[in-house]
C-alpha cells in the first residue's frame, strides 16, 4: 500500500478534527465512538491512531478548533463597526438570536462543549482547550467595552459571556417552549441595559 503524503496526511486530520468538533457539539464526546468520527471525516477507523494518541487528544483540538472558528466569525461581526457599542451589539444580539439558538452558530463551542469539559478533570486537553478558548472569546468581547480600563473591561466581557453563555444554553434546552424565546429575549434586554462604570481618572 502506497504511504500517504505529508500533505493528504494534514488533510486527513483536519477532516477528523472538524468532523469530531461538530459531532461532540451534537451529541457530547463520551457519545461518540472514535469509529463513528473517522467515518463522518471519511475514513477509516485502522488510521485514527496515525493521527491522535487518543480520543481525549482529539477532543482538546477539536474544541481548540471550534473556538478558532468562533473567533474568527465574532472579528468578522465587529470588523466594519467602528463603534464599541454597536459591535458590542452586533455580538451579543447575534448570539442570542433565535436563528443562534437553532442554527450552526448556536452550536458555540462555549455553550456545547460546557458539560464535557465540566466532566474531566483538570488536567484533560479539553479542558485547557476551553479555558484558553474562553480567553481568546474575552479578549475580543473586551475590545469593543468602554469602561476606560483594561481591568474593567475584562470585567464587563466577563459578565457579557455569562450572561450569553447561560442565556444561549437555558434557551437551546428549552426550545419549543415559550420560555426559551422568554430566555433569549431577557437576556438581550439585560446586555443593553446594563452600563459598567468607567474607571475613575482622577
Amino acid at each position: 500500500m502506497p504511504r500517504v503524503s505529508r500533505e493528504q496526511a494534514d488533510h486527513n486530520r483536519i477532516a477528523i478534527t472538524e468532523a469530531s468538533a461538530r459531532l461532540f457539539r451534537e451529541q457530547g464526546v463520551d457519545k461518540v465512538s472514535v469509529a463513528e468520527l473517522m467515518a463522518a471525516a471519511g475514513l477509516t477507523h485502522g488510521g485514527f491512531y496515525g493521527h491522535f494518541e487518543s480520543k481525549e487528544d482529539l477532543a482538546g483540538e477539536a474544541c481548540r478548533w471550534a473556538f478558532d472558528r468562533s473567533a474568527e466569525r465574532w472579528q468578522n461581526r465587529i470588523a466594519d463597526k467602528g463603534d464599541r457599542s454597536v459591535a458590542r451589539a452586533a455580538l451579543t444580539d447575534n448570539y442570542l438570536s433565535a436563528q443562534a439558538r437553532s442554527g450552526p452558530d448556536g452550536s458555540c463551542p462555549a455553550t456545547m462543549f460546557a458539560a464535557d469539559v465540566a466532566r474531566n478533570s483538570a488536567r484533560a486537553p479539553i479542558r485547557a482547550a476551553y479555558v484558553a478558548g474562553l480567553e481568546e472569546l474575552l479578549q475580543i468581547l473586551s475590545s469593543v467595552q468602554n469602561t476606560g480600563a483594561a481591568r474593567g473591561d475584562r470585567e464587563a466581557a466577563l459578565a457579557d459571556l455569562a450572561t450569553m453563555v447561560g442565556g444561549l444554553m437555558l434557551a437551546k434546552a428549552t426550545q419549543g417552549e415559550p420560555i426559551s424565546d422568554e430566555i433569549l429575549a431577557a437576556a438581550r434586554r439585560r446586555l443593553k441595559s446594563y452600563k459598567p462604570l468607567r474607571a475613575s481618572r482622577g
